[in-house]
Order: structure tokens, then sequence, then C-alpha cells
């Protein structure tokens, strides 16, 4: 699996998303409860500079994971983001070195190739996230949904739920899709809508 072609898919998967948010959505509820569309869309830049910060031996501390600036421009500052850990992850040796990753846990690392993989499940679950607040189409490619299924059925259950970084898995009927399946995976209700205002 070429974890860096698939890793720039959910990047333009989840861009192609944020490009269509307006700046009447930023009050909006999203499936993410501490968010509102505005703090997950600065949640998506400050990842992809944390991830590009690990790519680069810095990622230890929490400032580089919660310091993204959406500007005047949100779709504009993820695009940056977005280039940022794309070059990042494009160095040659990026898949061997070990990435921080506080969010885990202190002192937690892991090669970054797992991380690159980590990378792309938040990309992928989070544009489903955008996609459903704002009532657009969330279509990852089979190749992309399968690539971040492998990711999401290694996360352990132990220290999942509110607060984590992942809910717990949710039950869902056998012939769901596998879009479905991936969203349970990860503890999100495919069926989730948004509360009218």
């Amino acid at each position: 699996m070429d974890i860096r072609r698939l890793d720039r898919q959910a990047l333009l998967l989840s861009r192609e998303l944020v490009s269509q948010v307006k700046a009447d959505h930023s009050r909006l509820a999203t499936p993410c409860a501490d968010w509102t569309l505005c703090g997950l869309v600065r949640h998506l830049v400050s990842q992809n500079e944390g991830f590009a910060a690990s790519a680069r031996g810095a990622g230890e501390t929490w400032a580089v994971w919660c310091d993204g600036d959406l500007g005047d421009d949100p779709a504009g500052a993820y695009e940056a983001s977005m280039d940022e850990v794309s070059a990042a992850f494009a160095e040659d040796d990026a898949l061997e070195r070990p990435f921080a990753l506080p969010e885990i846990g202190e002192g937690f690392t892991v090669p970054g190739r797992t991380a690159i993989g980590f990378h792309l499940l938040d990309c992928v679950v989070h544009a489903w996230d955008v996609a459903v607040t704002i009532g657009a189409p969330w279509e990852p490619s089979a190749e992309l949904t399968t690539a971040a299924l492998r990711v999401a059925a290694l996360v352990p259950d132990e220290g999942r739920g509110a607060g984590a970084a992942f809910r717990r898995r949710i039950a869902v009927a056998d012939d769901a899709s596998q879009g479905d399946r991936l969203l349970a995976l990860v503890g999100r209700d495919p069926s989730w809508t948004p509360v009218p205002c």
C-alpha cells in the first residue's frame, strides 16, 4: 500500500469539502461534539501542521498540534497546511522516522508509515464530519476507504471515549457499506444529521 499517495488522496478529499464551507456555516454543530464547524476546520489545519512538525522531528510539544490559524480564509489556511504536511511526508526517510504523537500519549512515537496511516484516517473521517454538517456528498474512493478501514481496525478499544482521539465503536448492520463500517469503527454514527437551527 502506497500510504503517502493515499494520504494525499485523503487530503484532497478534505480540501474539496473544506472549500465548500461558507462563513455562515462556522457555528454549525458537527458530529465531533466538542467542535463547531469552525473548530473542526481549525483542528484539521492544526493536525496537518502537527504531523508536519512531527515528520521533521519537532512534534513532541502540544503547541505544534493546536496552533492552527484560519485567519480570514479557512480554505486557504487548509490548503497551506496540506502543502506543508505533504512536503514533510514526501521526504526520503519519512516512512521510517519516529513520529511523536502526544495526542495519544506523552513520549508516544510510531514509525512514519504508521503515523501517516493515522493522518489518512483522520482526514477521511473528518472529511465526512464536514460533509454531513454542510449537506455535501462524501465520496472517498474504494481504495481510500479500504486503507482507512485497515488503520481504524488497529485502534485499540482501550482509551476510547469522550475527550479521547477516538470514541467507542458503534455496531452497524452486517450489510453496511464500507463507509458506514469505517465511521462506526471510529465511533461515528453513520445516521447522524445536523440539528436544525
